[in-house]
């Protein structure tokens, strides 16, 4: 897979060569991503005997990630695990040495100059059934063991929905009056089996079409809907469920992205948890979105999925493109995205886009770009050249825009 991998102090070179021949448009080639403690939901396209193409021991993908320059905390990992690749020529190289190599060209002036990286991500997460209920950590408790916090988001796109799979449920948050003390009783049952922990939370079923923006802290069981995840770059979380579907969940995946000594300390584990938005009595007004409509025209319409602020700051947001056969516009964007492509073929400036019915391991496909801040700025031509609607999904990193809608302003339509 991938023997052709540019060297990173050699990526200046065909760096300018592909930026140039895409103005400012580069080609990624899929990025998949196993969890050993998951069951994969079969929904991302990949080919069905691929699916434990990293090994058993492994476990199986249900993962595909997104622009991504960040690496996934899996243990086993390969080298270049949760990493995206540019393809050009038959040649690739990391996105990440293209943004080191050309911050401001690739992301924009200000972003490079306060992360000096593509601070976010955003992947499809595709499974059979509920995962554990768990959290990420804030920046502040990720900074303990030298982490970046993650607040996430959720859009359930319709095209990789074709079924609900075991259970199209996600707990969220725990009960208005939940104790710490009920949530410590908890952990302190940790290897009784269940450990109850789903008894103090609150089940909400999953909309197609529909999102959720959850800000770390927050404790949550994604159900088996395939979710576009827009999310900040790190990969910290920690369960808090012991006992998924009859499959155990180690302790050491509560306690990973926490310091050494403080792995039994049950009140620094439960002080982990942002304790006002997890027993939020208005829980869904203040965390689930709607698209709300952002701009549109002949044939074609451009809506917010993901939207809001977590704790005051515009850290991601995301959009979907649909044009409608014979449709074309030209989009421009306050800087970089991320671009999947989720139906239907037609062409994004000079690449062709078309969505996959089937990838086998290590294949390259035509439904996934970065969008340079360059080629943002400059505006895109986008064109539906196919007979079904054309429709992708882009994600953009923190204050892209002057604004974005408020969470609940969907109501206001």
């Amino acid at each position: 897979m991938m023997q052709d991998i540019v060297k990173t102090d050699n990526v200046g070179k065909i760096l300018e060569q592909a930026l140039d021949a895409g103005e400012g448009l580069l080609r990624l080639s899929p990025t998949w991503v196993p969890r050993s403690f998951l069951h994969p939901g079969k929904r991302i396209k990949l080919a069905p005997g691929d699916y434990y193409a990293y090994g058993a021991e492994r476990g199986g993908i249900d993962e595909r990630w997104f622009s991504s320059t960040t690496d996934a905390a899996n243990e086993g990992r390969v080298w270049h695990e949760g990493q995206s690749f540019c393809l050009f020529e038959g040649q690739h190289f990391m996105l990440k040495d293209a943004v080191a190599e050309a911050g401001a060209r690739m992301i924009g002036q200000a972003l490079w100059d306060k992360y000096q990286r593509w601070p976010v991500y955003s992947k499809f997460f595709d499974n059979m059934g509920p995962i554990p209920h768990h959290m990420h950590q804030s920046f502040a408790d990720a900074k303990l063991v030298d982490q970046e916090g993650k607040p996430e988001s959720y859009y359930f796109p319709p095209q990789y929905n074709n079924c609900d799979n075991n259970f199209p449920y996600t707990f969220m948050g725990l009960e208005p009056g939940t104790t710490k003390a009920q949530v410590r009783k908890c952990l302190e049952d940790w290897s009784k089996g269940d450990n109850g922990i789903l008894d103090l939370s609150k089940a909400y079923r999953l909309k197609r079409g529909t999102g959720w923006l959850i800000p770390p802290g927050v404790l949550h069981a994604p159900g088996s809907l395939c979710t576009y995840e827009p999310q900040w770059g790190s990969d910290v979380f920690g369960m808090y469920q012991s006992l998924v579907e009859g499959r155990e969940v180690p302790w050491s995946l509560l306690v990973k992205d926490m310091p050494a000594d403080k792995h039994q300390d049950l009140d620094f584990i439960v002080g982990q948890l942002d304790w006002e938005k997890n027993v939020d009595p208005d829980f869904k007004d203040h965390n689930y979105l709607e698209p709300i409509t952002a701009a549109s025209g002949d044939g074609w319409v451009d809506d917010w999925i993901v939207y809001g602020l977590v704790d005051g700051a515009q850290l991601f947001s995301a959009r979907r493109l649909t044009l409608q056969p014979g449709a074309k516009c030209t989009i421009k964007d306050g800087g970089a995205s991320g671009w999947i492509t989720v139906q239907g073929k037609g062409r994004m400036g000079r690449l062709n886009l078309q969505t996959p019915a089937m990838i086998q391991f290590g294949a390259e496909t035509e439904d996934e770009v970065f969008i340079s801040h360059e080629a943002a700025n400059a505006g895109i031509e986008i064109e539906n050249t196919g007979s079904e609607p054309l429709e992708g999904l882009r994600y953009f990193g923190p204050d892209t825009f002057a604004e974005v809608p408020n969470v609940g302003d969907y109501k206001q339509q």
